[in-house]
């Protein structure tokens, strides 16, 4: 018995030396250290959650202050699509506004390298610390997105650089097709989408907005003596870039913008005619059909007159037509 106690006393005695990691664990310096990482930890998952916000309403406004119709599609897209759409819309709004922000084109250049050598870093998985780039490297992530289309974008603007008209119509097609288009592809695997005949159609809608974009333009750029119509077309009805630079309203120049406009009204008819092959899901991705027609019908009832008051103004019932076409699923 007394051999029995005497051991007890002893385990007693020893506990510091049995259980060293309990006694370090309830060690008043460990456990402030404990603390003070935890929140540490809380404040960068804090700090990171509150750039992402500032990133994505970054991206949110420069959208839909520069591409209005754009903004509008994005928020009738999916809710798992419609951040990753915005980081694109404004990848895109970044490099279109480029042409028109600087005063050479070597630092143009130099804005489209910046670009060129963000989609690497992004994906690296090392994006440049600025707001587009990071919502696109979110984008890139979840959806896996091809980097193909997006440094074809990129290449295209970049030739765009050169500030001249296009030689003919399919220059201006191209064009399109190499950033219209390949948006709209992005767009469809941001929707989960691999489809051969969404893609035709998307190639067919993008090459139509690259034209009405060019058409829509044109009182802009003509204020600002630059004229970018096919040469092609306006050498047929005989109209000189003067003609458009002083807003001329003649027929011949109605001409021109007729068979510009008709060779859009084609296209759209030609991604139609996929429409029984397309999924239904990939028809938000073809929103941007209804501002296409709208433009395409005010230039018709303007007797194709492209600088007609009523053109400048933008049409209030779009954004009703757009959630009327999104909910029928069609384009």
């Amino acid at each position: 018995m007394a051999a029995g106690i005497s051991a007890i006393h002893g385990l007693l005695s020893s506990k510091t030396s049995l259980y060293p990691a309990l006694h370090k664990k309830i060690s008043p310096s460990c456990v402030c250290i404990k603390r003070a990482a935890d929140i540490q930890s809380v404040r960068a998952a804090t700090s990171a959650t509150a750039d992402s916000q500032i990133n994505e309403k970054y991206c949110l406004d420069l959208v839909r202050s520069r591409d209005y119709d754009g903004f509008v599609s994005s928020l009738l897209l999916p809710e798992e699509a419609r951040r990753s759409s915005l980081a694109l819309r404004a990848f895109n709004v970044e490099l279109a506004q480029v042409k028109d922000s600087v005063s050479q084109k070597t630092i143009g250049l130099m804005r489209m390298q910046f670009w060129k050598t963000a989609i690497e870093e992004i994906y690296r998985d090392e994006p440049p610390n600025q707001p587009v780039s990071a919502e696109l490297w979110r984008a890139v992530r979840k959806h896996y997105l091809t980097k193909r289309w997006l440094l074809r974008i990129i290449t295209e603007r970049e030739k765009d650089l050169d500030d001249r008209a296009y030689r003919n119509l399919q220059e201006l097609e191209k064009y399109a097709e190499n950033t219209q288009s390949s948006l709209i592809y992005l767009l469809l695997e941001c929707l989960g989408l691999k489809n051969v005949h969404a893609d035709h159609a998307a190639s067919h809608i993008g090459k139509a907005q690259g034209i009405v974009t060019c058409l829509r333009a044109t009182p802009y750029h003509s204020s600002r003596r630059k004229v970018y119509l096919p040469m092609d077309i306006c050498m047929l009805h005989g109209a000189s870039q003067e003609d458009f630079i002083r807003g001329s309203r003649e027929q011949n120049v109605r001409d021109v913008v007729y068979d510009i406009a008709s060779q859009a009204h084609v296209h759209l008819q030609h991604a139609r005619s996929f429409s029984n092959n397309v999924p239904a899901a990939a028809n938000l991705a073809f929103l941007q059909t209804v501002v296409l027609e709208d433009y395409l019908q005010r230039v018709r009832r303007a007797d194709f007159d492209v600088f007609h008051p009523s053109l400048k103004n933008r049409n209030p019932l779009v954004p009703i037509q757009l959630y009327i076409r999104s909910w029928k699923k069609s384009y």
